[in-house]
This record gives structure tokens, sequence and C-alpha cells, in this order.
């Protein structure tokens, strides 16, 4: 028997030890993170979303992040919108969540998938800084009536909101198919869609799994596309529109890197 047959199960066994010191060490913090907002939330009455989810959610995003040894870079042409805005995304990784989190997005709200919730830690963090919680595709009815109510709320609120039209993650590294959602709120609210494209080596990619590796996730963030002449009728071209964008933005991403 050589040396590389013996070092490489002893790698292999080493990073699964990591692996398991990282998520252990990540549901610790997430926990603490949880009942530390809860403890302030209860002293502040439950009135201050945007302080719970800027900064005490942002920046448990950014120790969660760096438990794995993962940073990021945003890349955007100005600050913030100080408006209301949909802002979207490209949707390949567990990762996506916690930079997402971690950016402190100002006076925005979340959808994420509603089975995220049987994490208690990530329930109780959802619930203070007022994520809308979605279900399969599979229940239309139910996903119907959650777009219906968050887009009365958002309304009302004058707040901005993210999601990401790539419901189902892919590891093709291409581009999946855009649901309707994010599309219909835009139009509904007649909010400018802010598209941000979340790029992740592959070396450092989980995919679906929660195996990071350290790296840096660069954010690019694209300039406000005008929404308020959209119309309900033009919900599935806008939509096959905004793919066919995030293909050519890919594609040049990709050209760009290519050197």
């Amino acid at each position: 028997m050589n040396t590389a047959t013996i070092e490489m199960p002893w790698r292999e066994l080493r990073h699964r030890l990591r692996l398991a010191a990282q998520v252990l060490a990540s549901l610790v913090v997430m926990t603490a993170g949880a009942c530390a907002m809860l403890v302030v939330a209860t002293l502040t009455g439950f009135r201050l979303r945007r302080f719970y989810s800027e900064r005490m959610a942002a920046a448990l995003g950014r120790i969660l992040l760096a438990i794995f040894g993962v940073s990021f870079v945003v890349h955007r042409p100005g600050p913030w919108p100080s408006g209301q805005v949909v802002y979207i995304s490209n949707h390949t990784s567990t990762i996506d969540m916690f930079v997402l989190i971690a950016l402190g997005l100002p006076n925005a709200r979340f959808f994420l998938s509603g089975f995220l919730r049987k994490l208690i830690p990530l329930g109780m963090i959802g619930y203070l800084i007022g994520i809308f919680w979605t279900v399969p595709q599979e229940r239309p009815h139910d996903r119907r009536r959650i777009f219906q109510r968050a887009s009365r709320v958002l309304a009302r609120s004058g707040e901005s909101v993210y999601l990401s039209p790539e419901g189902e993650r892919v590891t093709t590294g291409r581009i999946g198919h855009f649901n309707k959602g994010a599309f219909h709120l835009a139009t509904a609210l007649r909010a400018p869609i802010v598209p941000m494209f979340i790029r992740i080596p592959r070396e450092i990619d989980p995919g679906k799994g929660l195996g990071a590796r350290p790296g840096t996730v660069h954010v690019h963030v694209g300039s406000a596309i005008d929404t308020s002449a959209w119309r309900v009728d033009d919900v599935e071209s806008n939509r096959d529109r905004m793919r066919a964008c995030y293909e050519q933005w890919q594609a040049e991403l990709n050209a760009r890197e290519a050197p």
C-alpha cells in the first residue's frame, strides 16, 4: 500500500470531521443569535424589524459565512435604492441565503422556503425579520394566497422585498426555470426590479449541501428596471425576457473570467 492510498482516506476523514464541526458551530451560533434577537425584540416591543434584520441578522449571516471561511464582495453601480424595490437573483447554492441576509438590504423583507422553518432558530429569526414563507409549486392555491397577502403587506408598508424567480436550486452551471411570482409582485406594486447575480466559484460551492469551502462570493448588482408600465397580461413575457437577461449576464461574467 503506497502513501497516496493511505492519505486519501485520512484526507476524506479530516474533511468530514471539519464539516461536522462547522455545522455544529453554525447551529450553536444561529441558536445564540436567535435568542439574542428575541431578547432585543421583546425589550423593544417587536417594533424595530429593520434593526433586527439589517443589523443583528446581517451580522449573524456574516459570522455564519466566516465559520466556513466564506467572504463576499458586492459590485454595484451606486448605493442601495432608498425607495421600494423588488430584489431578485439567481439561486444555485445553500450559500445564497446567508449571503443575502448578510447584505443587510435596506428596509427589505425576504421570501424563503417554508421548509426552512423546521430549523427552529431560523424560523424564529424569520419571524422577527418578517420573512414570507413559501410553499412548493405543487400547491398553487396556497402560493397565490401567500403572494397576495405579501402584496397587500408591502403595498401598505412600502418595504422592499427579495425573492428568487429561480425557485429550484440548479447545479448545472446554467440558469434554471424562472417562476412568475416575482414578476406578479413587481407588477402589482409598480416597484422597480433590482437584479443581482450571485457568483459562487465552483470550487467552494456546496450546491444543495452544507460543505462550503473557503473562498469569496461575488454579488453583482444591476441597474433598477422600471416596471411602472407592466401589466398582468405581460407577466410571462416579462419573466422570459428577464431570464434571457440573466443568461446573457452569466455569459458575460464567464467571458470576463475566462482569461
